[in-house]
């Protein structure tokens, strides 16, 4: 009687390198798909990184058409707004000369400060208007808040003036409408103080009362508002002085008015010895 068949060897190696094959394929299978997860993943990045790259580039070369468009739009807005601030000064200017009222014997000519000094014991102040304008040596600049200077010196187109903020500047003042006239000239030290010299020792002063141009002189016309009064005191048991503060700001002062005395030169041949 034959016993159980047997399997034959070929057979079972067969079957084995079946599985295997099949097992083999499955892992490349497999790794194939996680190669293609990391590829897509490093192909993802570098996209990334160009399209940012690009990105950038291109807001770059935007940002620097929208400074310059930024920039000419600035330009314009400037433009317009030195514009409209002339044509203010222009109607404040025209208000002032029209405040001043008629003038015997002086023309009133407005001008732009172009430079001014303001830290020395000699300041000065150049104007936009000179010999062309009908400015001249010696005549007053004026604002709408009091007295600015003199001039001292022209060109075809501009004019050089000394401030009242100057030591060598001298204006005849009086204080109140029918107060005793007295020159007043800068303490030396504030942007906003003046003294009064030399009043008589027996005239009395209120505190707070106004202090205009008198009109003693060539230069200014009367009735110009300087300052009020403030603290009086002796000096040298001779005489008085009085702290003036100023009406006019000379740290933000731009338009301003020239008085032209027309009648100077026949004061000044009369003057003359």
């Amino acid at each position: 009687m034959a016993g159980p068949s047997k399997t034959s060897p070929w057979i079972l190696s067969a079957a084995i390198f079946l599985l295997l094959e099949i097992a083999a394929l499955a892992l490349v299978g497999q790794s194939s798909s996680l190669q293609n997860v990391w590829i897509n993943r490093f192909s993802h990045r570098v996209k990334g990184a160009l399209w940012t790259g690009g990105e950038r580039a291109r807001n770059f070369v935007r940002l620097d058409v929208q400074n310059r468009e930024l920039a000419e739009e600035n330009a314009m807005l400037r433009e317009k707004l030195r514009r409209f601030q002339l044509a203010q000064a222009d109607s404040m200017q025209q208000a002032q000369v029209a405040a001043l009222g008629p003038r015997d014997n002086f023309r009133f000519v407005p001008a732009e400060i172009m430079k001014v000094s303001r830290n020395t014991q000699h300041n000065y102040i150049i104007l936009d208007k000179g010999s062309e304008d009908g400015i001249v040596p010696g005549a007053g600049i004026i604002s709408g808040r009091g007295v600015i200077g003199l001039v001292g010196a022209v060109s075809r187109h501009y004019s050089y003036g000394m401030t009242l903020m100057n030591n060598r500047v001298s204006v005849s003042a009086r204080i109140g409408a029918d107060g005793v006239a007295a020159p007043l000239v800068w303490d030396g030290i504030h942007k906003d103080r003046a003294l009064l010299l030399d009043l008589p020792l027996h005239y009395e002063v209120t505190p707070g009362d106004t202090v205009w141009t008198s009109g003693h002189s060539s230069v200014f016309p009367a009735g110009i508002p300087l300052g009020t009064t403030d603290r009086m005191r002796i000096v040298a048991g001779a005489s008085s002085e009085v702290d003036v503060h100023l009406f006019e700001n000379f740290s933000a002062v731009r338009y301003v008015t020239v008085a032209i005395n027309t009648g100077w030169a026949e004061i000044e041949t009369l003057e003359e010895p």
